[in-house]
């Protein structure tokens, strides 16, 4: 290895070594011991109980233990049945509430929780509960099944302030003795919202046309630029397949073929069009049902049908379309409503007020789907009945969003409702064949009571309940996401739990006004990424000061904007993109581009079309990211590497990992190299002075004019690579043949190589795969 190798490698460890002690110290943060005036239940209380009661004295009667029940007001104010004297709690009176004595007992046999659980209490959560019932122990009802107000804005500094977004955030900045950061300079403000955007690199002619426009007006401009670009659809799209758990594989041991690609392509048109919410939501749940439903609607119905599905023999039927039923039903939990239903398929929930009978009353709103758990073979299964049939003739009228390739028809699982009506039971202990008492349709009434009189009892029933006024939930589950994808970090951190065992939110009024605006403004998805990208909250520059880091190292408060890694399928596509190899073609069919050898076939059943991985050529190794093929056995090594879902599930929050491999893929991956070698030929014809060539290739990569000492390091790279190259030229043609991209022999010389190794490590810097 030559030693300008081993310093890069050195560098890039050390690059590692400070980005993981950056996260580490901002991993965690003070517990906030301040004594507040009033104590509220549900900011103070509820988490307490949740936390460390509720398990056995919470919802689920079935573990309840002692007769005793907090959750609820009337269960923690009655009598206990062996003592009418002794209360749990005496509103007004911590002296005469059993809960204070049991908290606070010096025999560990006596107190709770008990030593067995591993939990306790510290003085401060004592303090709170004693405050909270010398208070009057008021309950409330779960913040989150409260139907969201417009809450009043909140005054701010005007001049900062570019919309009421930024009242409610300046106002808690303020609140913990914070102040904003100044806004980003315009090449990092660039490259932000165009990854942010589109999921793609600003091109050179961008950054210069953005530089050059000093109006006030230039931000927005690009805003609404890249909101009408057809990428935009793509990066908006490719959250939501973690969501809806997309593969092109059906899972399980023999993991056969499916096509589900051309909803993903409706998926696309749908952000790009910008298909309000409700009709987004309602399409995809029970586009089926509505009244002269279009075969568009029907696609859009393949949301519920990308769960795993077996294709191996021997199976008992009604086991697997069990299975199924479980998996729609867990997964409109998660999705829409932000609350972990599938611990409610085998007993009450033990914390959240969600029954096992609600369960299986939400469950038979997708147990009318006529599937069955095993249908055809490996091979003949690549669309499981219902599906639909996709023609050349529908493609060219009426779908014309498909990026269909080839003349024959293609088909695609789609909910259908059977003719009779399935009655559902509960199911004991979630057994499949161990039917309890029969259940019609229902949603917890906790949340908003669902009448089949008003809604009707059949998914788009589901869906207009989803959408009612009056729901607390769907419109702050979903801008919760849009925050989310925005600023690394949900307003309630935990996405996929609103429950008792989820988090607070940070800014709740904020989230309350954007729900309610968002609603109001007919579930306007463009307006609302508009509305976060254009504030001065999402503009403000990412540099962290001492203060910053330690009032907030969180940054739960937004006094700085996040720095965040770019998502695995953006990271292939910087790399095309940056070399201009990107093929920007909209949907279709998936792709296989390059993957070590033997993956597919050491983890296969050894029967079917995906026995082997067969990969593609010429255009279709350059697609984006979003279009790699997804086996859900063996996911794409390179992108789980940088956290990429293997969608065996709904899954609304990825990990953040931050691991040597990544640096190992960077450095080694056959697509970073194609890449760095074509940029450096097209480079290279351009026959420009070296400082101009290094210039415009940091541009291109790390989107930003690189200052006067980086640019002296990379020419100093350069020139030590090129000397190596010289001394030793039987390399450069070994280097240089990576890739099926169109090589140029003619320069394949010292100079173009020494380039190349440069480029690659650009790819490598911190900056180049960071949002900042």
């Amino acid at each position: 290895m030559r030693p300008t190798s081993i310093r890069f490698i050195l560098i890039l460890a050390a690059f590692s070594i400070l980005a993981y002690t950056s996260w580490r110290c901002t991993s965690s943060r003070a517990d906030d011991t301040t004594m507040p005036e009033v104590v509220d239940y549900n900011y103070h209380i509820r988490p307490i109980l949740s936390d460390r009661c509720f398990k056995c004295h919470g919802p689920d009667a079935n573990k309840r233990e002692a007769n005793l029940r907090l959750d609820t007001p009337e269960g923690a104010y009655a009598a206990f049945k062996d003592n009418a004297k002794a209360h749990a709690i005496v509103p007004g009176n911590p002296e005469a509430s059993e809960l204070m004595a049991r908290i606070t007992a010096k025999d560990t046999s006596q107190r709770m929780p008990p030593m067995k659980s591993n939990l306790t209490l510290s003085p401060h959560e004592i303090e709170l509960l004693e405050k909270w019932i010398e208070q009057g122990a008021k309950y409330k009802p779960h913040w989150a099944f409260i139907a969201p107000k417009t809450p009043e804005i909140p005054e701010a500094d005007a001049a900062w302030v570019r919309n009421p977004i930024d009242h409610f955030t300046y106002a808690k900045m303020k609140e913990k003795g914070l102040s904003p950061s100044e806004e980003a300079d315009k090449e990092r403000l660039l490259k932000r919202v165009c990854f942010d955007l589109t999921g793609l690199p600003p091109s050179l002619e961008m950054q210069d046309r953005f530089l050059k426009d000093t109006s006030p007006q230039a931000y927005e401009k690009i805003v609404d630029e890249l909101l009408a670009n057809k990428h935009y659809g793509e990066k908006m799209a490719t959250y939501w397949l973690d969501v809806a758990r997309y593969a092109d594989s059906h899972g399980y041991q023999d993991d056969g073929l499916r096509t589900m690609w051309p909803w993903r392509d409706w998926v696309i048109h749908a952000f790009n069009s910008n298909y309000s919410y409700s009709k987004f939501l309602t399409w995809q749940l029970a586009g089926d049902l509505i009244p002269h439903a279009t075969k568009e609607m029907l696609l859009a119905t393949g949301f519920n049908r990308n769960h795993k599905i077996t294709q191996e023999g021997g199976v008992i039927d009604e086991e697997y379309r069990v299975e199924y039923v479980n998996d729609r039903t867990s997964t409109f939990g998660k999705a829409f409503l932000a609350l972990t239903f599938e611990c409610s398929k085998c007993h009450d929930h033990k914390y959240d007020p969600i029954s096992q009978k609600d369960y299986y009353s939400t469950y038979a709103f997708f147990n009318q789907v006529p599937e069955k758990g095993l249908f055809g073979t490996i091979d003949a299964s690549f669309a499981d009945p219902p599906n639909i049939k996709i023609t050349s003739q529908e493609v060219s009228s009426i779908l014309k969003f498909i990026n269909k390739r080839d003349t024959a028809a293609v088909e695609v699982m789609v909910m259908k409702d059977s003719s009779n009506w399935r009655p559902t039971f509960v199911l004991n202990r979630g057994n499949y064949d161990a039917h309890g008492e029969p259940v019609g349709v229902g949603i917890p009434k906790s949340i908003l009571p669902f009448s089949p009189q008003k809604y009707g009892k059949n998914r788009l029933g589901l869906a207009k309940w989803l959408v009612d006024d009056q729901n607390p939930l769907t419109s702050r589950v979903f801008v919760n996401r849009v925050w989310f994808q925005f600023f690394g970090r949900g307003i309630v951190k935990t996405l996929g739990d609103f429950g008792m065992q989820g988090e607070l939110p940070t800014h709740p009024e904020l989230l309350d006004w954007l729900a309610v605006d968002f609603k109001s403004h007919h579930w306007n998805i463009k307006r609302l990424v508009k509305q976060i990208v254009t504030s001065a909250t999402y503009r403000q520059s990412s540099s962290i000061t001492s203060a910053h880091l330690k009032v907030d190292p969180d940054n739960i408060y937004l006094s700085h904007a996040p720095r965040l890694r770019i998502p695995a399928e953006n990271v292939r596509d910087h790399v095309l993109a940056s070399a201009d190899i990107l093929n920007p073609e909209i949907g279709g069919p998936s792709i296989k581009p390059y993957q070590p050898k033997g993956i597919w076939e050491v983890a296969s059943s050894g029967r079917g079309s995906l026995m082997t991985y067969i990969q593609d050529h010429q255009q279709d190794l350059y697609r984006r990211g979003m279009y790699v093929f997804i086996k859900r056995t063996v996911p794409p090594p390179s992108m789980l590497i940088f956290d990429a879902s293997n969608r065996d599930q709904c899954e609304v929050q990825r990990g953040r990992t931050n691991t040597p491999l990544q640096a190992l893929v960077m450095m080694n991956d056959p697509h970073v190299s194609e890449s760095s070698r074509v940029l450096a030929e097209n480079m290279a014809q351009l026959k420009l002075p070296v400082d101009e060539v290094l210039s415009q290739v940091f541009r291109k990569i790390v989107c930003r004019t690189p200052q006067a000492k980086e640019l002296a390091i990379l020419k100093k790279y350069l020139e030590a690579e090129q000397l190596e190259f010289q001394k030793k030229p039987s390399k450069i043609k070994q280097l240089m043949k990576v890739g099926e991209y169109q090589k140029n022999q003619a320069l394949a010389n010292p100079f173009t190589a020494a380039l190349m190794q440069t480029i690659q490590m650009i790819y490598n810097m911190e900056e180049t795969l960071m949002r900042v």
